[in-house]
């Protein structure tokens, strides 16, 4: 199907990150967008503000007049749907043309230069810094983002004339694979979403094959030190950046009084004097592989310099939601345990002197079977955790399954507490804090306004 030739776009799971921002692209170009999902959110409220069609009860009856058109409508799923879900049944039984998420963006962004993010992990902070650091240059972009970027309120930028589109690539359920990269970045390759892979070794062929995806005249930039190993067609330059070597690289960091300033290093410049507008460690590699793509897609230094500073960070990325001189509270969509320790790391060089509580809600029945003790290991270089239930997403319980998995492994002399979602705001009521962290990418990030009223 031509997208050109399509009038309406119909999205089952219309309130996912990903999906949203596709969203909003067939609203730009003035198409008829609905869609279903299960619960109302913050993101789906401002969709239907900005002119989507969306409800909430799995319902054939509910689909707009204009999405029951087979020859003009575009449906497109997000694989967390179940299989089964009635209304994605209707449009398989009646031959509507029906993509994944991932495809519909890889035939979106095919004519485009595609600058992509891939990663266990870092892939949205590094995408939105990157697109920040285009769009505010004379380059531009248009972006499709896993995240909301505080610098301007959505997740999709777009562009009259710029040949650039920054786009994250996700590998779950393999997504990443529909994509046709000019450049791209890949942070880490930490073994994640096992349910899918099975394995460490698929989980890395994976990555393998989707750098066989960039292309000619294109280049790779890769982390160092990661286990997988590239497979780039002729004709595509491969770097190598981190924190502190590689092509691309931070000199003279300078952490302290509330602010990071490094130098950044490249193969052909070097621009001094760079102040993170996020000031958190982790943020200085994120920087380094942004300002790689930006660098070597004709941004200039100044341009580099300046959108490093003016970067205002992502929703749930190391997200400060109350800083006060008694008490500071973040939330954090970090759901993997090397995340997590990424986080709590960069969160003690700011407050070395302070108590660190986390509020961790587990992701996944199959990723907490997968991954407790490593869980356990990293929420063990906290002070204090506070494991709620797992969420499930699109998972079914599975026996034995639980937090207390990750509770039992947490290390000798912690403070820890287990405690059912529902009981949660009571409970933080009883309790005096310092630095707390909310942490996970399941819904308790839509308890943090109750929470700060309880804490302030």
């Amino acid at each position: 199907m031509n997208i050109e030739n399509i009038k309406s776009v119909y999205f089952v799971g219309a309130g996912g990150i990903g999906m949203s921002a596709l969203i909003r692209y067939f609203l730009s170009k003035g198409k008829t967008v609905a869609g279903y999902d299960r619960t109302p959110s913050e993101l789906t409220e401002r969709l239907i503000v900005e002119g989507a069609q969306i409800h909430y009860e799995e319902n054939v009856d509910l689909i707009p007049q204009p999405c029951k058109d087979k020859d003009t409508t575009l449906v497109v799923f997000t694989p967390a749907i179940p299989h089964d879900h009635r209304e994605l049944a209707y449009f398989r039984q009646n031959g509507f043309e029906i993509h994944k998420r991932a495809q519909v963006l890889g035939l979106i962004t095919r004519g485009s230069k595609a600058l992509c993010v891939a990663g266990t992990h870092g892939k949205t902070t590094t995408s939105t810094m990157a697109a920040h650091l285009l769009h505010q240059s004379h380059v531009g972009c248009t972006a499709f983002l896993g995240g909301i970027s505080k610098n301007y309120g959505t997740n999709l930028l777009l562009s009259a004339d710029s040949p650039y589109t920054v786009i994250e690539a996700d590998e779950f359920d393999r997504s990443f694979h529909w994509l046709s990269p000019y450049m791209s970045v890949i942070t880490a390759t930490d073994p994640d979403h096992l349910d899918i892979y099975g394995t460490k070794e698929a989980y890395l062929e994976s990555f393998r094959h989707y750098t066989t995806l960039i292309q000619p005249g294109g280049a790779l930039i890769i982390h160092t030190g990661l286990e997988m190993k590239p497979d780039v067609q002729p004709g595509v330059r491969t770097y190598t950046y981190s924190r502190t070597e590689g092509d691309f690289h931070a000199e003279n960091i300078r952490i302290g009084g509330g602010e990071i300033v490094i130098d950044f290093v490249a193969p052909d410049t070097r621009i001094n004097d760079i102040r993170l507008g996020v000031p958190v460690s982790i943020n200085i590699e994120n920087g380094v592989a942004a300002m790689a793509l930006a660098h070597l897609n004709g941004a200039t230094d100044e341009e580099i310099r300046q959108g490093m500073a003016s970067f205002g960070g992502v929703d749930r990325r190391f997200d400060f939601r109350l800083k006060t001189d008694r008490l500071v509270l973040l939330s954090d969509y970090a759901h993997h345990p090397a995340e997590i320790a990424q986080s709590v790391k960069s969160i003690r060089e700011l407050y070395s002197d302070r108590k660190i509580t986390a509020i961790f809600q587990p992701h996944l029945y199959t990723r907490t079977r997968d991954f407790y003790k490593d869980f356990a290991d990293s929420l063990s270089l906290l002070d204090e955790v506070i494991l709620t239930e797992i969420y499930p997403a699109r998972e079914e319980p599975i026996p034995g399954v639980s937090s207390q998995l990750i509770y039992d492994n947490l290390r000798p002399g912690i403070e820890k507490y287990i405690c059912p979602k529902k009981d949660l705001l009571n409970f933080l009521a009883t309790k005096s804090f310092q630095v707390v962290i909310v942490l996970g990418a399941g819904d308790l990030d839509n308890y943090i306004p109750e929470i700060i009223k309880i804490l302030h």
